[in-house]
């Protein structure tokens, strides 16, 4: 068992193994075998990765915490490198780190080496830079030649999730497949047939991709800057007329790979001098707070988690007592459509241009498949189900259907 499928998403990851009963996801955290993408290096000691990462923060111990790691590739960010503890790391080196120990767990249920990998990538990495998409992608195979995989290759996220929707159809169909992650949303149209697995060549059953850079974290960012971040004075006015507390501190506040950037001393001396000059001091007074305080990440698993009781309860209270005592917020499903609604109608418009790259009208679907944590917020479900409205909806693994189909490719391109 020397080849495995890595999906390295930006929310979470799972590693697909093949075995003699077929393919199936390792378990990377005790019995779960999603581990979620995030890193955290505490000031002493070794990093910790996943659930243990997000524990070891929010429980108040001293450190950093990295997640969404897969959103720098591409980027100028990966170039960068970021303090931790008393040295200084490039965010190669982090998701290195982050990438290498999956890998070792994988290995340790395999009870073997893990030489051959297929990996999971986007449609695009970067919308509408074909430079930056092939830098993203041979800055990820670079990374996994550093850890120590011999061979290498990569497969279209929706494209692996088909494989792994393939192995339970009767016969031939025309599949949608709509990968909703938590950094993209990527389509696929394959003709699938499960007398079609074991062919050497696919390529003629491929009949279009397409994909877009937004995923499950730009809602998050989105809700956070038009729901929480008022509160800390995004919008407010300064003292001199005209001007308003910088955006750009709240936009970065509310993304996950630009956080760490507040967090300098400098940008906390900033912040303070603006308080001074704000209309709303009290309002800037906690983001003076959330900075010094380092609660940013904090803030960033608050919201996430209440756009997840959102979509499953409808309406929800966001506590943000660690900022100020009794502060809160409340947010309703109409809330998130208001701030969200744009993102769901942006994935859904991928639709149209896949079905024209590969010649089709709507009607000629047969089953879409979903997959990826977003599928469950239920304005994006419906955008997406109303491109193709006779097609049979299919609900996949939502964290495992793409591991699984990378485990079932790299069976067929480097053996079990």
């Amino acid at each position: 068992m020397t080849a495995c499928g890595l999906d390295f998403g930006t929310s979470n990851t799972t590693l697909g193994l093949n075995g003699p009963n077929g393919p199936r996801l390792a378990r990377l955290e005790g019995t779960a075998d999603t581990l979620p993408s995030a890193i955290f290096f505490p000031w002493t000691g070794a990093p910790l990765v996943g659930r243990a990462a997000m524990a070891a923060y929010v429980g108040g111990e001293q450190g950093r915490l990295m997640r969404a790691l897969k959103s720098v590739l591409g980027t100028s960010l990966i170039e960068e490198t970021t303090p931790v503890g008393r040295r200084r790391l490039g965010f190669k080196g982090v998701i290195g780190e982050f990438l290498a120990e999956v890998k070792a767990r994988g290995e340790a249920e395999a009870d073997g080496a893990l030489s051959a990998v297929v990996l999971g990538r986007p449609v695009h990495f970067v919308d509408g830079d074909v430079d930056g998409d092939k830098r993203a992608e041979e800055t990820l195979g670079s990374i996994a030649c550093d850890i120590g995989f011999t061979a290498l290759s990569f497969q279209f996220e929706p494209i692996a999730a088909s494989l792994d929707y393939e192995r339970q159809v009767a016969g031939e169909e025309l599949a949608l497949i709509a990968d909703i992650g938590g950094g993209t949303s990527d389509f696929s149209i394959v003709r699938i047939d499960r007398g079609h697995q074991n062919r050497a060549d696919r390529a003629s059953d491929i009949l279009a991709n397409e994909g877009v850079r937004i995923g499950g974290t730009d809602f998050d960012r989105h809700l956070s800057l038009a729901v929480v971040m008022p509160l800390l004075g995004h919008g407010s006015p300064l003292k001199r007329k005209g001007l308003a507390m910088p955006a750009a501190l709240y936009h970065d506040l509310a993304t996950w790979s630009a956080i760490n950037r507040l967090y300098d001393g400098r940008t906390a001396r900033s912040i303070r001098e603006l308080e001074r000059a704000a209309a709303r001091p009290e309002l800037v007074s906690r983001l003076a707070r959330a900075v010094e305080e380092e609660r940013g990440h904090g803030l960033a698993l608050d919201v996430e988690a209440a756009k997840i009781r959102v979509a499953e309860d409808g309406a929800t209270e966001l506590d943000l007592a660690v900022l100020e005592a009794g502060l809160s917020v409340g947010i309703s499903h109409d809330d998130l459509i208001a701030h969200t609604g744009l993102l769901a109608e942006r994935i859904a418009g991928r639709i149209a241009s896949c079905l024209s790259a590969a010649g089709l009208k709507a009607e000629a679907i047969d089953a879409l498949f979903l997959t990826g944590g977003s599928t469950r917020l239920a304005h994006v479900r419906a955008a997406i189900c109303a491109c193709v409205p006779q097609a049979r909806v299919i609900e996949g693994d939502t964290f495992g259907s793409v591991g699984i189909g990378l485990a079932i490719e790299a069976a067929r391109r480097y053996g079990g």
